[in-house]
C-alpha cells in the first residue's frame, strides 16, 4: 500500500504542467493552441517569451528531481529502498506525460526525465544534458536532441547506477519518450521538423 501512495503522490506532482502555469503567469496563449500544441518548454519558446520557456524547463525538470529526492529520503523509512525510488521516478514522469489535470494530454516528458535522471544520479543526468546540448548545437532540432539523449540515457544509467530498479525506470522512460516522438520522427525523416527558436503564433 505504501508504494502505491508514493506512486500516487509522484504522479500528481508530475501532472502539474509548468508550460500551462508559466503561460498563465506571463499572459501567453495556452501552449496547446499553437506550434506543436505540446505543453513543453520548446513549444513555449515559440511564443517568443524566453523567460516563460525557462520557467517551464526548470519547473518540469524540478518536479522530476523533487519526486526522486523525496522518495530517496522517505523510502528507507518505509523499508522500500531502491524500488520505492524507482516507482516514484517513473510515476512523476508518467504524470507529466499523462496528467490528470489536463485530461491525460501532457508533454513529451524530456525535461521531467532529465530531472528524474539528475535525481537518480547527477552524473548520468549531466551526461544526458550534454548529449542534448551537443546535438542541439549541431542541428538545432529539439526532437532529434531528445531522441538521441533518450536512446543513450539507459546506457548512462547502467554505467552510473548498475543494473538496479532505477535503471529499469530510466529504460521505461526512454521507451515512452521515443514513442511520444513518433510524429517528430516522421517529420525528421521527411525533412520537415521545426528548429529551435522558430516562432509560431496561435493558429499557425
Amino acid at each position: 500500500m505504501t508504494i502505491l501512495v508514493f506512486a500516487l503522490l509522484a504522479y500528481l506532482l508530475g501532472s502539474v504542467s509548468f508550460a500551462v502555469v508559466s503561460s498563465w503567469i506571463f499572459k501567453l496563449p495556452d501552449p496547446r493552441t499553437y506550434g506543436s500544441k505540446n505543453p513543453g518548454a520548446t513549444n513555449v519558446l515559440r511564443s517568443g517569451k524566453k523567460a516563460a520557456a525557462v520557467l517551464t524547463l526548470l519547473g518540469d525538470a524540478g518536479k522530476g528531481w523533487l519526486a526522486v529526492a523525496l522518495a530517496q529520503h522517505y523510502a528507507p523509512l518505509w523499508n522500500l529502498g531502491n524500488e520505492g525510488v524507482a516507482v516514484a521516478a517513473l510515476a512523476v514522469f508518467l504524470g507529466h506525460v499523462f496528467p490528470v489535470f489536463l485530461r491525460f494530454q501532457g508533454g513529451k516528458g524530456v525535461a521531467t526525465a532529465v530531472g528524474v535522471l539528475l535525481g537518480l544520479n547527477p552524473w548520468a543526468g549531466l551526461m544526458a544534458i550534454a548529449t542534448w546540448l551537443l546535438v542541439a548545437l549541431i542541428w538545432r532540432i529539439s526532437s532529434l536532441s531528445a531522441l538521441i539523449a533518450a536512446g543513450l540515457a539507459p546506457i548512462y544509467a547502467v554505467g552510473m547506477l548498475g543494473f538496479e530498479a532505477g535503471t529499469l525506470a530510466v529504460l521505461l522512460m526512454s521507451f515512452v519518450l521515443i514513442w511520444r516522438h513518433q510524429s517528430n520522427i516522421i517529420n525528421l525523416l521527411a525533412g520537415k521538423e521545426g528548429r529551435i527558436g522558430e516562432k509560431k503564433t496561435p493558429g499557425s
